[in-house]
């Protein structure tokens, strides 16, 4: 390790924030025994220097990113261990070290250009057998498997499979042949086919607020397929596209269920024990929690159906405060961002950041913005912050892409070391 003091300073900066707000906790939270909150403590302090550890078993140009998200995923695990009073949420902290395992997993699988190129086929594959699985085994028109206990969420995995399948596709862009009287990509109109199959496969689970997300990570891989040199895209087809966007979106609302339709249009305060019950509970929530929060643990909208994801985003403004949930948000972007600060060495690495990029933002955007009424509430939830757990074993897989395109692998020198700074 080239720079050992950098990475000393990350642990003990990570170690000294998630320390502050263990502090928070014992001083004001509510909690019935002192040994909820010790053991919180240890959990997460635990967790922190583990990770640590283990971190320096993998050769990187850099951890910015593994910090970032270990800061965050200890966040998550205050914030859910102290709704409604403080104890440690087992089941959170479990899909949490999940998500810090899937990080690595996606990070040595997606370094190497090479290797996922010679594989694409399998991606593709992956997809589609994620889709059969979506229609045969979650039942009538849902978005979940159950298994004992358990319960999965199958479209989560199409995320990551969708961003590859658009990394994967840049290189093509010179590979054009004749159709009729226009020049195509094969690789184009096959990744445009399985993104309007996703999108409508969600339609059909009525899970319609994650289409937005697909449609994000698609239209960053074409934006970045316009960029790669001599792709050569006309303005015909540039404009063809924005018309077929729009046309499909307008089709989209006009045959969208009633109850999507009623969320246009649904004043959340003449109805505040219909549908916008979650909305206008979530916004008096923001407001009674004001800049610092009422205190970990004494919170009410730890009684309202689905404050621990759906409307995560108000639950910790009530508790922790405005300023805090919105400094959580800022240390999500400054992870999804790190990739500009060392930017992307290859096309492909550079298409998987934009896809990372693309699929969080979007996500938190729908969050919080429909927590908070300013559009309609879609129940997506924010990578890492909201509980669930194919959500946050995607999240680490994807995060492991932002990792790989900041320490991409191309070859290996024999004898040569590589160093590794923050």
């Amino acid at each position: 390790m080239s720079n050992p003091f950098s990475y000393l300073f990350s642990c003990i900066f990570v170690i000294a924030a998630h320390a502050v707000m263990l502090f928070n906790v014992f001083s004001s939270g509510s909690y019935e025994s002192s040994s909820d909150a010790f053991i919180l403590a240890a959990a997460v302090i635990g967790l922190d220097i583990a990770y640590s550890f283990v971190m320096l078993f993998f050769r990187q140009h850099t951890f910015t990113v593994n910090f970032m998200l270990l800061l965050i995923i200890n966040m998550s695990n205050i914030f859910q261990s102290c709704f409604g009073g403080v104890s440690l949420d087992v089941k959170h902290y479990v899909t949490g070290i999940a998500a810090l395992v899937s990080c690595q997993i996606g990070f040595l699988l997606c370094r190497s250009h090479k290797r996922i190129q010679n594989e694409k086929k399998i991606v593709y594959i992956c997809m589609i057998l994620v889709m059969i699985a979506i229609v045969t085994l979650t039942g009538s028109r849902s978005m979940w498997v159950n298994i004992g206990n358990f319960s999965i969420q199958p479209s989560e995995f199409l995320k990551p499979l969708l961003v590859l399948a658009c990394a994967t596709s840049i290189t093509e862009q010179q590979n054009k042949v004749r159709v009729w009287k226009f020049y195509i990509v094969r690789e184009n109109v096959i990744l445009f086919i399985m993104t309007a199959a996703i999108c409508l496969l969600q339609w059909w689970c009525r899970d319609l607020g994650s289409i937005p997300t697909f449609a994000a990570i698609y239209a960053a891989g074409f934006l970045l397929r316009i960029c790669y040199p001599k792709a050569k895209f006309s303005k015909k087809t540039l404009i063809a596209a924005a018309i077929a966007v729009f046309v499909i979106a307008c089709v989209g609302v006009y045959f969208a269920p009633d109850y999507v339709k009623a969320r246009l249009f649904t004043d959340i305060w003449s109805d505040t024990s219909g549908g916008g019950y979650q909305q206008s509970r979530a916004l008096i929530a923001i407001a009674e929690g004001g800049w610092f929060g009422k205190g970990p643990g004494k919170g009410f909208l730890c009684d309202i159906f689905a404050h621990e994801n759906d409307i995560v985003f108000a639950s910790i403004s009530e508790e922790w405060g405005l300023l805090t949930a919105l400094m959580t948000v800022l240390a999500l972007l400054i992870m999804i961002s790190a990739p500009l600060f060392d930017p992307p060495r290859s096309y492909y690495h550079g298409t998987l950041a934009a896809g990372v990029c693309a699929a969080f933002t979007v996500q938190m955007a729908l969050n919080i913005f429909g927590s908070c009424n300013l559009i309609p509430f879609t129940g997506v939830t924010i990578p890492f912050i909201s509980a669930g757990g194919s959500s946050m074993v995607t999240s680490g897989l994807m995060t492991g892409m932002l990792t790989a395109a900041q320490s991409p692998e191309f070859h290996r020198i024999p004898g040569k070391k590589r160093g590794a700074n923050v």
